[in-house]
């Protein structure tokens, strides 16, 4: 199934660059049956539409909130929610695109922006962004992700939400007891996961994300600590340089070591939750398990800080993706779609929802209020990626295959390096071989 659905996200390139019709009616018709390269219209502006969340669950109180504001605002538009967990909405998006039931509007990441727009299922939205009230309002630098994202020098396929950078969250008062400095090397994140550990008390230094969602921690450790600030050196991949393949042995070699043996399944979820739960020192994710932290230990317990220097002194993170929304080109009522999409994204809203998740916003007037300052973890991350201490190693989301590249084909691999069973080296040279192929494709597209 990984390879057909690899096979056809390529063939739908092709449509996309060449403007050459092949794929099939099926899987691409406009037939009316919602699938990737339905027309759809654009509606009375009236009636019913349906959103899917691409963080169901986690979101899920949240958009609930901002829905029935909406629908308050505009009584005559009804909102069908819809929750996906994240580590299932690609394949529903994918499924969706070949047999029709896309959404009116989606939460689509920009590490899937580009796939699902090489299917012709998203709507360029430029035009509308032109004449929206949203015009001038949007981060200039989350605009431009998403354009890049999206895969085209024409179109704009999403509107930005939020962006959601990485953080390493460390247990103030359990470094106090220890005797340890705040981990802001490399260096002094190894020496706190060690000292910090006792696993005959269940007191762990690190917890390591060893099931979905694995690769994109490993990579931000990773070129964190080799500085390598380029994922592409002409057209081939650093993936797989020397200075990368060591820093992930010695970051593999943390599991189990001075992390639970539980990890090795362990999504973000299951992570943060054990995390919040126990007595582990540190834990690297985003900013949106910040609410989750404050809850489960309160402000006094933890930080949360940008990740560490590596030994040049300087900072080196892996892009995260921005988050957004999408207006599925297959929606009968692109109007309403609109709306919502205006209204989620506008001061209050996009306000209310990075407050909840504890992301930087996309909106410009939110990102001016107050609770920002009040966020800390949020706070130093702008901070951080304004003051110029941080490099961004930009990865390529444009890539159609770069999500399934990322996930689903090499999660496994992820988990035989971290028992043992694979080499940093090997992993990393069979992912840099399918970047490698990728890249070539997406070039000779782009010529054609």
């Amino acid at each position: 199934m990984k390879i057909s659905i690899r096979r056809s996200r390529r063939a739908a390139v092709a449509v996309a660059l060449g403007s050459v019709l092949a794929l099939t009616a099926t899987a691409c018709g406009d037939d009316g049956s919602g699938g990737g390269g339905d027309k759809g219209a654009e509606g009375s502006g009236k009636g019913e539409i349906v959103f899917w969340d691409n963080n169901g669950g986690v979101r899920t109180d949240i958009w609930k909130e901002i829905i029935a504001d909406f629908e308050k605002a505009n009584p005559d538009i009804k909102v069908q929610y819809v929750p996906i967990a994240a580590t299932e909405v690609q394949s529903k998006y994918d499924t969706a695109i070949q047999g029709g039931g896309l959404p009116d509007v989606g939460g689509v990441g920009a590490a899937m922006l580009a796939g699902i727009a090489a299917q012709d299922a998203l709507e360029p939205v430029e035009d509308r962004l032109a004449k929206s009230s949203l015009n001038g309002k949007l981060n200039e630098d989350m605009v431009t992700s998403v354009k890049v994202a999206g895969g085209s020098d024409e179109h704009m396929y999403s509107i930005p939400t939020s962006a959601n950078n990485g953080v390493l969250y460390y247990r103030t008062d359990l470094f106090k007891k220890a005797g340890l400095e705040e981990p802001t090397s490399w260096d002094a994140f190894y020496e706190a996961a060690e000292k910090l550990t006792n696993s005959g008390k269940n007191e762990f230094g690190y917890t390591i994300r060893g099931g979905a969602g694995s690769i994109a921690q490993a990579l931000d450790a990773m070129y964190g600590q080799s500085g390598i600030t380029e994922f592409w050196d002409g057209d081939r991949t650093t993936l797989n340089d020397p200075k990368n393949v060591e820093a992930l042995e010695k970051y593999a070699a943390l599991y189990k070591k001075v992390t639970p043996a539980a990890d090795l399944n362990n999504d973000f979820t299951k992570m943060v939750a054990q995390w919040d739960s126990g007595t582990i020192g540190m834990l690297n994710h985003n900013l949106g398990s910040y609410q989750d932290h404050v809850k489960a230990l309160g402000v006094e317990k933890f930080r949360g800080i940008p990740q560490p220097v590596g030994p040049s002194g300087k900072r080196v993170q892996v892009s995260n993706p921005v988050d957004g929304l999408g207006l599925f080109k297959s929606s009968k009522n692109k109007d309403a779609a609109w709306k919502f999409i205006e209204f989620a994204a506008s001061h209050e809203s996009n306000s209310k929802w990075n407050e909840s998740a504890g992301a930087i916003p996309s909106n410009t007037e939110a990102a001016k209020d107050a609770w920002i300052n009040e966020a800390e973890p949020t706070k130093l991350a702008a901070a951080a990626l304004n003051d110029g201490s941080t490099s961004i190693v930009q990865l390529p989301y444009y890539l159609p295959d770069w999500n399934t590249i990322s996930k689903a084909d090499n999660e496994p691999n992820f988990q035989k390096v971290l028992l043992g069973k694979m080499s940093a080296k090997d992993f990393l040279d069979t992912v840099a071989e399918q970047l490698n192929e990728a890249q070539a494709e997406w070039n000779e597209q782009k010529k054609s």
